[in-house]
This record gives structure tokens, C-alpha cells and sequence, in this order.
């Protein structure tokens, strides 16, 4: 992996990347159906995408509220720190703006990859599109 960058992505201008990426994580992999995918929240957010070269490989989201969300990286991509780039991005974003909480909710699975970046749990487990997940809060010093 030579040359990953993170950026901020235009919803309109970069859409195509964003579902491309989103559905085949979440729609293709992981059954999510589009209708749990897709939502309102897109339009407003601010999107991330980690390019290798000038292909976009990851994408994530950061709401109004500090909630990240959206974290998906193709798997060829997988293990190579670049969900973990993607996360800090939105996270740096977040306090950039004075969001000084980020919150998430974590399928269990991945629960110690965000507990690595500063993340807690701070719910008991939960279903979520058919997958176990779990709501996790970082705070900003």
C-alpha cells in the first residue's frame, strides 16, 4: 500500500465512490438492505474518503452531532490501518468543529479497534440490521 490519503468528500461529487463503497460492505457483505443504508442523514453529513493513489478504498461520516458513522473499507484493503486513518480523520474533524464528544455505534466485532482509538462502550449489546452492535463515546481533552 504506497499512497493512502484521507479527504473530505463532496455527497454529490464523490457519490459514486461513497456507494460504491458503502454497498459493498454493507449491502453486499454484510446484507444490510439499502433502505437501512441510504438515509437522510447522507445529505447533511461530512464524508470521508481514503484513496490508495487516486482510487477510493474507505469512506466514513461525521454528523452535526459528533456521531461517526458509515466506517467501511474494501476488503483487499483490510488490516492496512485504513479504517483506523478514516476514524481519526472524522475524529480530528469532529474537535476541529468543537465537538468536544464522537459517538458511534460499533458492530461488537470491531469494538476493540475503536476502543484502541479512545472509544468506550457505553451501551449493552443490540441489534442493528441483523448485526450485534454496540454504542461507543470518545471524549476530547
Amino acid at each position: 500500500m504506497s499512497d493512502v490519503h484521507i479527504r473530505i468528500a463532496d455527497w454529490h461529487k464523490d457519490n459514486a465512490d461513497l456507494r460504491r463503497i458503502r454497498e459493498s460492505v454493507f449491502i453486499q457483505e454484510q446484507g444490510v438492505t439499502p433502505e437501512q443504508e441510504w438515509d437522510s442523514d447522507d445529505a447533511s453529513a461530512i464524508h470521508f474518503l481514503a484513496y490508495e493513489g487516486d482510487f477510493a478504498i474507505g469512506t466514513a461520516r461525521l454528523l452535526a452531532d459528533g456521531c461517526i458513522g458509515r466506517v467501511s473499507v474494501l476488503k483487499d484493503w483490510r488490516g492496512l490501518h485504513v479504517g483506523e486513518k478514516l476514524l481519526l480523520a472524522a475524529v480530528q474533524e469532529a474537535e476541529r468543529l468543537g465537538l468536544k464528544q464522537q459517538i458511534l455505534t460499533a458492530q461488537v466485532h470491531a469494538a476493540g479497534f475503536y476502543e484502541r482509538l479512545g472509544f468506550t462502550a457505553v451501551s449493552e449489546e443490540f441489534l442493528e440490521a441483523g448485526i450485534p452492535h454496540i454504542d461507543m463515546l470518545r471524549n476530547s481533552d
